[in-house]
Parts: structure tokens; sequence; C-alpha cells
């Protein structure tokens, strides 16, 4: 079990609205693809709070990089408006 934070860049507050939904929508994607069980999920404003459970022959660091690294591109992909501000 691991407790994962991390926040948009510079903190700013992008996760609200349409594109808080599609980052839930994304990361349970994710989390599927990869065989982790969510235990407890929060997406705020500006940043993302997780509880989940791995297998041992993962790595935490491997899997946080994944989840933001895929979560951030398919949502500058979606959103236009965050593809130019980062």
């Amino acid at each position: 079990m691991a407790h994962i934070v991390w926040s948009t860049k510079y903190r700013y507050s992008v996760l609200q609205g349409d594109i808080e939904k599609k980052c839930r929508e994304i990361l349970i994607q994710i989390f599927d693809t990869e065989d982790v069980n969510i235990l407890k999920r929060v997406v705020s404003k500006n940043h993302v709070h997780m509880h989940i459970e791995y297998r041992p022959s993962q790595e935490v660091s491997s899997l946080v990089k994944k989840f933001q690294g895929r979560s951030s591109r398919r949502l500058q992909q979606d959103f236009l408006e965050l593809h130019e501000r980062y």
C-alpha cells in the first residue's frame, strides 16, 4: 500500500469541472491497465491524493511517473487551454 500525492505545475488550480472529471476517468483507466487497486482517491483543484495497492514486483516511483505522465499528456490533448498554459 502507498500514499501518493502530486500537484499541478506551479500549483495552478486547473483540476476543476470537466477537467477534474476527465482526470478521474483517465486515472481509473491507467490503474486498470497497470493492475493497481485504488483504495482512496481525491482530485482537488491543484493536486491529487491517492491510496493504492500494487503488486510487490511494481516500483512506486515508476507507477507515479506513469500516472503523472499519461494523465498530463491526455488532459493536454483533450483540453487545449491546458496545452497552451503548459
